[in-house]
């Protein structure tokens, strides 16, 4: 907990004892201890009005968000990025919103940024029932289009930064469609919190309209000059793909998720959970095939971990428990890649 006065502590401890939910789950009670305490020690550090505005804002705008999504946390959700600009005749348009049908038909739900161009195309692909809009307060292009305006499942933000956060915690995949400065932001934020394990592991794709040439040149470029400078690694080019087919795209998000179902950091090792069972003979072909990122040890399978009951829609899922070094997560792709090649699933 944040350092105060025995007092101070001792008034938290209370406040919570008395709260409507009268916190009994000492994990959860500890975290919200936590959070008081700090919001009580900045009158300590004398933090400047325009600071607190900020932090009261952005934990305002956070409790919405995780109200908003909260009643959808077991629905897979694809979140697009693409143009403000694109109109309803141009062909990125129709793409994207071709794409959103397709996607809502295979049972995921669409998540934009509420406004017009690729945003409204998305939206009305998917439907309102089907998709979300994390919108941003800006002095244009900010109103909400007419598919999610009004809607329960539509957040107003103030800052990028909270904004950005929801668009990736709560996706389970991430597309982009042609776009300008903003989708861009997104598509280097996206890869380098994969990339650097800030974020979960998702599929990342890439898609144009069908011949189109936008991202298979931005691809040119990341690998004659990013790649070439040995500014990256050539294992971390695993961490998307791109097309210029829908189904392609689709196909890419569905497969990702064929047996991998998800994973999570536990005392310096890396839980997978699967969705099927993977016979002993793969994990032996995967921990030989990938030992130069597993420490030399062999994946296992075990029980599920202490602190994994806070996620309970979890825990009847096989896992497999790996010595991942947490350095290279573009081999990290490659191996949940070839996990999903499993042949007993």
């Amino acid at each position: 907990m944040t350092e105060n006065p025995p007092e101070i502590r001792d008034l938290i401890s209370e406040l919570l004892a008395i709260a409507p939910a009268g916190e009994k789950d000492l994990r959860r009670r500890a975290l919200l201890e936590n959070i008081l305490a700090t919001c009580i020690a900045l009158t300590r550090d004398g933090a400047p009005i325009p600071d607190l505005k900020l932090i009261d804002s952005a934990l305002a705008e956070m409790r919405r968000a995780l109200n908003c999504f909260a009643p959808y946390s077991t629905v897979r959700k694809v979140a697009t990025f693409g143009s403000a600009r694109s109109g309803p005749a141009d062909p990125e348009y129709r793409l994207a919103r071709d794409f959103a049908a397709t996607a809502t038909t295979a049972g995921y739900m669409i998540i934009t940024g509420a406004g017009p161009g690729v945003m409204r195309a998305c939206q009305e692909g998917a439907g309102r029932e089907r998709s979300f809009g994390v919108n941003i307060r800006l002095p244009f292009e900010n109103v909400a289009n007419e598919f999610i305006r009004g809607d329960d499942k539509l957040v107003e933000f103030k800052y990028f930064f909270t904004r950005k956060l929801f668009f990736l915690k709560e996706s389970s995949a991430i597309v982009l469609f042609p776009g300008g400065f903003g989708t861009h932001d997104e598509c280097f934020e996206a890869l380098t919190l994969v990339q650097t394990g800030k974020s979960q592991m998702v599929p990342i794709v890439f898609i144009d309209v069908p011949g189109g040439t936008y991202w298979k040149t931005w691809n040119r470029y990341v690998e004659d000059h990013i790649l070439a400078k040995s500014l990256i690694d050539p294992e971390d080019l695993s961490i998307f793909r791109i097309t210029d087919r829908i189904e392609d795209a689709i196909e890419e998000i569905d497969t990702f998720y064929r047996v991998y179902h998800s994973s999570r950091m536990i005392r310096n090792r890396l839980i997978i959970r699967t969705s099927s069972y993977v016979s002993d003979r793969d994990l032996s072909a995967l921990s030989n095939e990938f030992t130069d990122i597993l420490r030399g040890k062999p994946i296992v399978r075990r029980e599920p971990y202490d602190e994994e009951h806070d996620e309970p829609a979890t825990l009847s899922l096989p896992r497999l428990v790996l010595q991942f070094d947490m350095k290279r997560y573009g081999r990290l792709r490659q191996l949940i890649d070839r996990l999903n090649q499993s042949r007993e699933s």
